[in-house]
């Protein structure tokens, strides 16, 4: 049958242009070996230099696959995860903390293996005088007047052991007098709302230093929920 196709190239040629333009009507096996049969009836050097470069074409792509294959088919018996792996979810904490109900000594004993929010500033005594005092306006009495509050309004804040147990970290620092305004920054994580935090520590001071117009937050950010959920 080779030399009868030998014989006849034009329909060597119109065998090998619908097997080729035609894949719908062929699969890939079936178009592979038929060109390769045609090659081998085909007189022409034009025909047989296709031949060879499509032959090396379809053995390229079955060796592809053949890898593609393996690879997807691979069990991941050697995988395991990098020294310097970053963790998946940043600002997840796996201490157990206690529940509002447990007794106070499990509160502190897990409390105390967190560390107090740290105080920014110089160390001032606390100021303790009763609300509708007047008090005039400075920084010291500022800072004196928070060191109270810090005690005084303690369940929001996580200075005490207790509070801390029950995954209370936040705290609140002096920055600044802006005028007759004070500003104030929040860290850590709260129970509360950040907003209500930040109003029960203006009332507090301006409840004892009447001259003080307002007390507000030196970054927006600290009052959104995400700044206290990415808290530790």
């Amino acid at each position: 049958s080779v030399e009868k196709m030998k014989a006849k190239p034009k329909m060597v040629s119109l065998f090998m242009f619908l097997i080729i333009l035609n894949p719908l009507y062929t699969s890939a096996l079936l178009r592979t070996q038929s060109i390769s049969f045609l090659c081998a009836c085909s007189n022409s050097a034009a025909s047989r230099k296709y031949c060879r470069a499509f032959t090396s074409s379809s053995t390229q792509r079955r060796q592809q696959r053949q890898y593609t294959s393996r690879l997807l088919l691979s069990d991941w018996s050697n995988f395991s995860a990098l020294d310097d792996d970053d963790d998946i979810v940043s600002g997840t904490n796996s201490l157990k903390y206690a529940s509002e109900n447990d007794p106070q000594e499990l509160k502190a004993q897990i409390g105390s293996n967190l560390p107090a929010p740290e105080i920014l500033g110089d160390h001032v005594d606390p100021i303790f005088v009763p609300q509708g005092s007047v008090m005039e306006l400075s920084i010291d009495n500022v800072q004196g007047v928070l060191a109270a509050c810090r005690q005084e309004i303690g369940t929001m804040f996580g200075y005490s052991e207790e509070n801390r147990g029950v995954g209370i970290t936040g705290g609140v620092d002096f920055i600044d007098l802006d005028g007759p305004n004070v500003v104030v920054s929040l860290k850590g994580r709260f129970w509360h709302q950040r907003t209500t935090v930040l109003a029960r520590v203006g009332a507090y001071i301006k409840g004892r230093i009447p001259e003080v117009v307002d007390v507000v937050i030196d970054d927006p950010y600290q009052l959104t929920d995400e700044a206290n959920n990415l808290a530790l």
